[in-house]
């Protein structure tokens, strides 16, 4: 038997045409599942064309999920396109960089509704269907910043705390329902949000120096433990926040 064959599932994965979830994506239609990608423009199609071509099937749905009125569609639309979901990704995120003196107040809500609103409310709108079919799987993209406090990003690092407190309260109530809601905490990886660390030397030096591995992540870094928890093998682990971070937090 193999715990890790995801054929004949059915993802959804928020922001899942470029950087780590278009990574994610990739990861999930690998290991068999068929994919709902919840993208804010359809003007990337290198990860749809990609999943077509593994033989799966993929729907891209275009939604600004800032708007919470947008996530019922989303829901529905995955439904409407493959008539069940077996897994939930919740990617999309966002980063404002400035000093907490100076955070302004548009960008503490843009981060705070994106990150953390948005992350709860399609857990429950997903999450409801999950129980009725008594089983699902739900993956919260969490952060190094949901254990730590971060320079100049307050929005983010409270949003990533409230994104692992989410997952551990509907992981209490939906663990004995049949749905395993758990995170992954990726360190510090090669994406577009972490291209103003990676340009500044000094910065980029004092990450890598803490980072065991001696690198950035890459998006193919985090496929593995996407699949694992989004498969059989993870059926008894609840509640969890998984980092890959090349043991950035042991250190």
């Amino acid at each position: 038997m193999n715990f890790f064959d995801l054929t004949g599932k059915v993802a959804i994965v928020t922001g899942g045409a470029v950087g780590l979830g278009g990574g994610i994506s990739l990861g999930l239609a690998k290991a068999g599942a068929d994919i709902a990608v919840v993208t804010s423009n359809d003007r990337s199609r290198e990860t749809q064309n990609q999943i077509e071509a593994l033989g799966r099937e993929v729907h891209t749905i275009v939604a600004n999920l800032s708007d919470e009125q947008e996530l019922p569609r989303v829901i529905n639309e995955a439904l409407s396109a493959f008539g069940k979901i077996d897994i939930l990704v919740n990617n999309a995120g966002i980063i404002r960089r400035t000093p907490a003196a100076e955070h302004s107040a548009k960008d503490w809500h843009d981060v705070v509704n994106l990150n953390m609103n948005s992350t709860f409310f399609l857990c429950q709108l997903a999450g409801r269907e999950m129980i009725k079919q008594g089983h699902g799987k739900i993956i919260n993209i969490a952060s190094m910043l949901s254990f730590q406090g971060g320079i100049n990003v307050p929005g983010y690092t409270a949003s990533k705390h409230a994104v692992a407190g989410i997952t551990k309260a509907l992981a209490n109530e939906w663990a004995s329902k049949g749905v395993q809601v758990n995170a992954i905490a990726p360190g510090y990886m090669a994406t577009d949000n972490t291209q103003a660390l990676r340009a500044d030397p000094e910065r980029s030096s004092q990450i890598l120096a803490r980072i065991p591995a001696g690198r950035w992540g890459t998006t193919e870094d985090l496929q593995g433990a996407a699949i694992f928890l989004a498969s059989a093998a993870s059926d008894y682990m609840n509640g969890h926040v998984l980092c890959v971070d090349g043991g950035w937090m042991n250190r």
